[in-house]
């Protein structure tokens, strides 16, 4: 494929890796993502065989194009990656720094589902090299856990906040779903409180979204629970903003908020701020300068198609228009706001716009969302990309 002898020369934004792990014990009823039961997995690919086909990935992506860029960022995503062993996911890690290298001062995350992680777990975890750790808490109230098809109670999501510190992660998110059919304003605060409690440096709070095809979207379609509220969801957006504003947080884009610069999901902006980044596994993303492509997604065909080599399903070559659209999308969401120098003169007509309805303002020759502009930021985006 063409984009295997790109470069990821990045600038200022940074280079970036992604290692997709498919693995569950079981499908939560509201996820389409590219995950898969021990059941639905097929020959070829297995938890226990796994580290060792994504670090041949690597050594192979690493072979078939200069790089000049270390990695500054790597995030493990899922999936429930931490259904690998801490050893496998360290030697994952490795395997990027043996072939690509580490930046200094890299960060490297892993998302981890509270059931499955301990104290020894995220010990080794956290001297295996990982430096962040982003735990799926979505809520503290059992109604809304089941709702969801959580697996786990809401004190387990507690304790591994807990794990971690103990273990010495400097960085620690918690993520919240909120406008789940059942949610009442107070089982959101009470998840608010308790994030802030649990005494981690990140929050992520996601308006819960109905996808076609999910367990949610048939009991939905059934009658069995109602359809979340856009009205509610707003409100519960606002009662995140106050709560973690008040305790010291800092929104950094939209659904993201920190204690300190230092908190911030580098990885993530890395992406918003339009980096680069390669992605290993089985429908893992990957984008270099003007070309992104992606594997195969079913594990078992992404293992069959990385024994043929490089386990890619397809590629597009990114247009202009493709670029100033996404540039927009991502860049406007941040609360540093989006350079009016991107933007073309509809666009920029656009942005005085927004500053006049009161979405947004413009500062240091940026437009930076207000509140009320974070809650209708998808109609901001569609005026100035129109």
């Amino acid at each position: 494929m063409a984009a295997a002898a790109a470069d990821p020369a990045t600038g200022d934004a940074g280079f970036g890796f992604y290692v997709h792990v498919p693995f569950c014990v079981s499908r939560c009823g509201y996820c389409d993502f590219n995950t898969y039961t021990a059941s639905e997995l097929g020959a070829g690919v297995s938890r226990d065989t796994y580290a060792s086909i994504v670090r041949a990935e690597i050594r192979d992506a690493a072979a078939r194009f200069d790089r000049k860029s270390k990695v500054d960022t790597v995030f493990f995503g899922g999936g429930t990656p931490t259904l690998l062993t801490a050893a496998d996911l360290a030697s994952i890690l490795a395997e990027i720094d043996a072939t690509f290298g580490l930046a200094d001062g890299y960060e490297a995350t892993t998302e981890a589902n509270p059931e499955s992680v301990d104290a020894d777990y995220l010990a080794e975890l956290h001297d295996g090299g990982f430096t962040r750790l982003s735990v799926g808490m979505q809520s503290t109230a059992s109604h809304v856990l089941k709702i969801l098809d959580r697996e786990h109670s809401p004190q387990k999501a507690l304790d591994a906040v807990a794990y971690a510190h103990k273990a010495g992660f400097a960085h620690v998110s918690l993520d919240l779903i909120y406008g789940t059919p059942g949610e009442t304003s107070a089982d959101f605060a009470a998840s608010l409180h308790a994030a802030v409690d649990a005494g981690v440096d990140h929050v992520s709070a996601y308006a819960l979204i109905v996808e076609d095809g999910t367990a949610l979207a048939r009991r939905i379609r059934s009658g069995q629970v109602p359809q979340p509220s856009d009205d509610v969801a707003a409100d519960r957006y606002l009662a995140a903003e106050e709560v973690l504003s008040a305790a010291g947080f800092n929104w950094y884009e939209v659904s993201n908020w920190a204690r300190t610069e230092a908190a911030q999901c580098r990885h993530n902006l890395l992406y918003w701020e339009g980096g680069h980044w390669w992605g290993a596994g089985p429908g893992a993303h990957s984008h270099l300068p003007g070309v992104r492509w992606w594997n195969h997604k079913h594990p078992s065909t992404y293992g069959a198609a990385l024994a043929e080599g490089l386990p890619a399903a397809g590629h597009e070559h990114l247009t202009d228009d493709d670029q100033y659209l996404e540039r927009i999308l991502l860049r406007t969401r941040l609360a540093s706001g989006l350079p009016l120098s991107l933007l073309r003169p509809t666009g920029k007509a656009a942005a005085e716009q927004a500053a006049a309805d009161g979405l947004a303002v413009i500062e240091d020759e940026r437009l930076k969302l207000t509140l009320r502009g974070r809650l209708l930021a998808d109609a901001v985006v569609r005026d100035l990309t129109s």
